[in-house]
């Protein structure tokens, strides 16, 4: 029943304040000309798509919608240098802190900064990290860091995809390093496959990294099924391309026989997610429903309940449909709070079975409507 699990919503407005505007003025450089030769190739006026509104509207619903169980927190500080220099070079983190204050382009695919971007990561890293304290240490039985700029693009040396800081692979090494928490199992459900994250931890064998995405050329074009890791690490990374209209089904498939026997074999100590919301079926691709979405949210906290003590953080990640971005991330916190997981159906079926029902009884006797 909703309300039976306690979950922490992290957020911070700060985070509002990363605009990238193109047709603004940017630090003149190589990368600079290289994106306007991108644009103007166009055919179409192009606009930054990792905009404010994404999370204004998150937190407008849930504040229009509260679940039980749910409580809004703020206040969590910003990742330290050193907790980001787990994962990032410090070269880089010198570069990004040093455009504070700035307009610039970072990567030739459109990745940018505006005046309050480098505090706007460092917010997102620190919410991510609140998120893994606050169930690590029991204040809450999940938790949710709604966070931008996005991070599982985000390579130790460079910012991509619109990702500055990779936020979960920060929490994930600060629970390691600081939570005592050995083995790491992240999830990535985004829409695009997480490179950043596969990057920091190919050849770890203390972080299980299972991602699911839309199969290359869809960007960024990596995550192939043989990319299993390197090293050590081999063996510890999991990829699952899948078609554009993978659908719910295909979904509850890889997750319940990949991704649950992964996890018995590797018994994580905490259960990471970055949570995109492209694969919803009005946004980017893989066709997933809202209940597909609460049914893969089940099989993750099922996961965490089996073999850490229920410790499960999720971080925000992709999904620019402003509606299904904000339902889907109400209907995984729905779940997390205790909710009801409907009985997946192949796609049109259950819209197919109540048009059945509705037009039943017109060409149909009385005694027959109820039967098939």
């Amino acid at each position: 029943m909703i309300g039976d699990r306690s979950v922490h919503v992290f957020y911070d407005d700060i985070m509002l304040e990363h605009n990238p505007e193109v047709e603004l003025p940017f630090l003149a450089s190589r990368v600079e000309k290289r994106v306007r030769s991108i644009l103007q190739g166009l055919n179409f006026k192009w606009s930054y798509p990792e905009h404010p509104g994404r999370l204004s509207e998150i937190k407008a619903h849930l504040d229009k919608n509260p679940i039980p169980g749910v409580q809004i927190c703020g206040g969590a500080k910003p990742a330290s240098y050193e907790q980001l220099a787990r994962v990032h070079t410090t070269s880089y983190l010198d570069h990004l802190t040093s455009l504070a204050g700035k307009r610039a382009w970072l990567d030739k695919d459109t990745t940018a900064v505006s005046p309050a971007s480098i505090d706007a990561a460092f917010a997102a890293a620190g919410n991510a990290i609140a998120a893994v304290e606050s169930v690590v240490k029991g204040d809450a039985q999940s938790a949710f860091a709604l966070v931008r700029p996005p991070g599982h693009h985000a390579e130790p040396v460079r910012a991509r995809g619109f990702c500055l800081l990779n936020n979960v692979a920060v929490a994930a090494a600060h629970a390691q390093a600081k939570l005592d928490c050995q083995r790491v199992l992240i999830v990535d459900w985004d829409a695009h496959h997480g490179n950043g994250t596969q990057d920091i931890f190919w050849a770890d064998p203390d972080v299980l990294f299972f991602d699911t995405h839309c199969a290359a050329p869809f960007y960024p074009g990596s995550g192939h099924l043989e990319q299993v890791g390197d090293g050590l690490g081999e063996g510890y990374t999991i990829n699952v391309p899948l078609p554009e209209s993978a659908g719910d089904i295909a979904f509850e498939k890889v997750f319940r026989e990949i991704l649950v026997p992964a996890a018995d074999y590797f018994k994580p100590d905490i259960v990471l997610v970055s949570a995109g919301f492209d694969p919803h079926r009005n946004d980017m691709a893989l066709n997933l429903s809202f209940d597909g979405f609460k049914a893969i949210t089940r099989i993750v906290q099922d996961i965490a309940d089996k073999h850490c003590q229920g410790r499960l953080a999720l971080v925000l990640e992709g999904g620019y449909n402003l509606t299904s971005l904000s339902h889907g991330v109400h209907a995984v916190l729905e779940v997390l709070a205790g909710g009801d997981v409907p009985e997946l159906f192949e796609t049109g079926v259950k819209e197919a079975q109540a048009a059945k029902e509705f037009h039943q009884s017109a060409f149909c006797d009385e005694d027959d409507a109820g039967s098939d």
